[in-house]
Formats: C-alpha cells, sequence, structure tokens
C-alpha cells in the first residue's frame, strides 16, 4: 500500500527538535574552540575516521534489517490473529450442533470471549492497565490469573470441552476448533518473544527510528496496531454470529494506521 497523504514538516521538526537542539548546541561549541584556536593541536589519522565511520555503517546497517524484521514479524503475526479469530467463530457458528438448545449461548461466549482477547493480548503487550471492557467481562466471568489472555484461551478449550461433552461437536470437529485455539496461543506466544527480547545496549544510541520499530509493542506511533486489529476482529465476529448491533470501524485522527 502506498501512503499519498503528506505528513506536516511542521510535526516532523517537533518530532526531532530535541535532536535538532543538541546537534546544533555540540556544531556551535565545535565551531568556537576552532575559531579561537582550541583544537589546532588535536589531530586524528584518517585511518582512525575511515574505520570508525566503517563501524558506525555496519551498525547503522544492523539496527535497521533487525528492527524492520521485528516490526514486520509482529505484523504478520497479528494478521494471522485476525485469521484465526475469524477462523475460530466460524467453525463454532458451523460445527456446533444448531438443534441443541445450548448452541447461541455457547457460539455467543467463545465469540465475546476471543474478542475480549484480542484487547486483553493488545493491552497487556504494551503493558497498559486493562480497559474497561476487559476488566468487566472478566469480573463478570470470574477470570482471575497472571496471564489473562492465556486464561482466556484455556476457557475456550474448556467450552470446547463442554460443547463435546453435550455431544454438539464430534471428535473431528474438537480438534479442528483444538487446532485454531493452539495457533491463537502459539502468536501470543511469538508476540510475547518480540516484546521480551532484549537488544544490546550499545544499539540503543544508533538510530531512533529503528529504536521505534524494533520495539512494536512499546504503544509508540510505529507500533502493531493491535487495538485496531482487535476493533476489525470484533466487528467480522458479531457479523459473523448474526449480530445486528455491530460498532463501526473508527478511522485513524492522524496519518495512518501502519
Amino acid at each position: 500500500m502506498l501512503l499519498n497523504k503528506r505528513i506536516s514538516i511542521l510535526d516532523f521538526i517537533k518530532t526531532i527538535k530535541v535532536d535538532i537542539v543538541l546537534i546544533s548546541s555540540y556544531a556551535v561549541v565545535v565551531g568556537i574552540f576552532d575559531q579561537y584556536g582550541f583544537l589546532d593541536k588535536i589531530s586524528v589519522p584518517i585511518g582512525v575516521t575511515a574505520v570508525f565511520g566503517t563501524a558506525v555503517a555496519l551498525l547503522l546497517g544492523f539496527r535497521t534489517n533487525q528492527s524492520y524484521e521485528r516490526w514486520w514479524e509482529a505484523r504478520i503475526i497479528w494478521g494471522a490473529i485476525v485469521n484465526d479469530s475469524r477462523t475460530l467463530v466460524r467453525q463454532c457458528v458451523s460445527f456446533f450442533e444448531r438443534s441443541n438448545d445450548s448452541y447461541e449461548a455457547l457460539v455467543g461466549e467463545m465469540a465475546n470471549r476471543q474478542i475480549i482477547w484480542c484487547y486483553a493480548l493488545g493491552e497487556s503487550l504494551r503493558k497498559l492497565p486493562f480497559s474497561h471492557r476487559v476488566i468487566k467481562y472478566t469480573e463478570s466471568n470470574k477470570t482471575e490469573a497472571f496471564n489473562i489472555p492465556n486464561a482466556l484461551l484455556s476457557e475456550h478449550s474448556e467450552t470446547l470441552l463442554k460443547a463435546k461433552e453435550k455431544g454438539m461437536v464430534n471428535d473431528f470437529q474438537q480438534v479442528q476448533i483444538d487446532s485454531t485455539i493452539a495457533r491463537l496461543c502459539d502468536s501470543m506466544g511469538k508476540c510475547e518473544r518480540i516484546k521480551n527480547t532484549v537488544f544490546p545496549i550499545i544499539f540503543i544510541a544508533i538510530e531512533k527510528t529503528s529504536i521505534l520499530m524494533q520495539d512494536p509493542f512499546e504503544n509508540q506511533p510505529l507500533d502493531t496496531p493491535m487495538t485496531d486489529l482487535a476493533e476489525t476482529i470484533e466487528i467480522n465476529i458479531r457479523q459473523m454470529i448474526g449480530e445486528t448491533d455491530v460498532p463501526e470501524k473508527k478511522k485513524p485522527t492522524d496519518y495512518y494506521v501502519l
């Protein structure tokens, strides 16, 4: 996707204003020292500058490549979460025995829990307090755990077992749905790996944009848009289970959703 909307130069300057002040101050100080002869006795061999420049280039290249890979991997993972969330609800709608009195209750339970799971995972990765809707759901369902998203997936499995005991799914259908839940758990683990993998401190001062890209779960402008994706999943799920009160997709107020 190509972006055509232009970014204001003022917004760009606001982002780098601290860097501009620091670099300008450094340049002025060096210029004054050079003007008054304080630097005349200092000489740096050209070989040293060549080695230093090569080292900086290598570090910048490493940082940029690794940062983009981490950012893109996070985007791929959340793309898989979107797909698997749709698949999970579609399987429940299609596989559960419709003639059973518990059909609507169990399908609605799985769908609503999956919606909450998406929001809870995004908020936990960003280390933000859980939103009102997540707290309301966990309190009403008495979900207590250190890792709320993982607990919600466990509740998925318990509901699936309940459906099996009621004769609403056969063994093959149970395995299919459980495989989807396992993929969601796998995606969650990948997100946690990216979140908790630390880069050496020497690379942190190299390039600010790459720092933002290498940590796609830090609630920064270049984050993976997990809340936006969770909203998309919610809309898809509610439409799949036949609800008419479907929230509208929120449009970004500033620039783009990456």
